[in-house]
């Protein structure tokens, strides 16, 4: 069978802000998702789809797309997203499902779906690697959102993206020098992303506002000092507090946190990003967070 692999990501800066047009940071991580495929060019137009969580099966699904039908299927929510979304790889594609073939595909993820890594992201990433799509429009047309995940995706690195006045995002080296003093920690819960941005979409907000979640993330990009990073980290947090009302991360659970904590995409659940104190692994199990990351047992880059 052949292979393809696209990694997760965590966003660091513009979350909300990022469907208009700020300037995102966001990097790739260690963890993501496999695309397995075969193709048998034997006359019956079937897809036979499995898709596994960290190696175990967790979706089975035969579709006839010559008719576009489900024949089996153990969760017949995700089977017909699964054909929505293969439908639309065959609208974009020149050369996938035009035919008789029966497609073999299986996919792994790497990661728990609640880690909100990017479970939809990698998986539009791979098909239309598989494919030879565009994975931004194919993402569009299934998902929606900003795209900054499928340009880590793509990218397989940390990128800045924007998609305003279109999309456009470059690799960056982003390896500041206190990066071993960085953690992350798992909210114990997924955050609907979508449901957040709609909220987020409700508000009325000024170009000038955007701009300033953009500078923030050049400033934070070119940081390489812990002290400067915290304090523009921070900032970060306050000016979206200000603006959707929701109180920060810190000052509902780490009150008490010797070091600044910050949500990582849309608040509420999935990573939050801090640094290291004496007794820091203490503090956040006595919290009842109990995954905690350091850079480079997560970040791959």
């Amino acid at each position: 069978m052949g292979e393809i692999y696209s990694p997760g990501k965590l966003m660091l800066t513009s979350e909300y802000f990022a469907v208009d047009g700020a300037l995102v940071l966001a990097v790739p991580t260690k963890l993501g998702q496999e695309f397995f495929f075969e193709e048998k060019h034997d006359g019956k137009s079937i897809v036979f789809w499995e898709a596994y969580h960290q190696n175990k099966l967790w979706l089975k699904v035969v579709i006839d797309y010559k008719n576009w039908q489900i024949l089996e299927t153990n969760i017949t929510s995700s089977a017909e997203f699964i054909l929505k979304t293969l439908q639309n790889v065959q609208n974009l594609s020149e050369t996938k499902f035009k035919n008789t073939t029966t497609y073999l595909l299986k996919t792994n993820l790497q990661f728990p779906p609640d880690y909100g890594l990017g479970s939809s992201s990698t998986l539009m990433n791979n098909l239309a690697e598989w494919a030879q799509i565009d994975p931004f429009h194919l993402n569009s047309m299934s998902l929606g959102g900003s795209g900054y995940d499928i340009a880590v995706a793509h990218a397989k690195s940390a990128v800045l993206f924007q998609n305003k006045p279109e999309i456009h995002f470059e690799k960056v080296d982003f390896n500041p020098s206190f990066k071993n003093e960085l953690i992350f920690i798992h909210l114990n819960q997924k955050q609907d992303s979508r449901e957040a941005i709609n909220l987020y979409k409700s508000k009325l907000k000024s170009q000038n506002l955007i701009d300033e979640f953009s500078d923030l993330t050049r400033n934070i990009l070119m940081c390489n000092e812990l002290d400067k990073f915290s304090e523009l980290i921070m900032l970060h947090e306050q000016n979206i507090s200000d603006f959707i009302k929701i109180p920060t991360v810190k000052s509902l659970f780490f009150a008490d946190c010797a070091k600044f904590v910050k949500s990582l995409g849309a608040w509420g659940g999935d990573f939050v990003m801090s640094a290291k104190f004496e007794g820091f692994e203490d503090y956040f199990w006595g919290k009842g967070f109990t995954t905690i990351f350091e850079w480079d047992g997560l970040i791959d880059c």
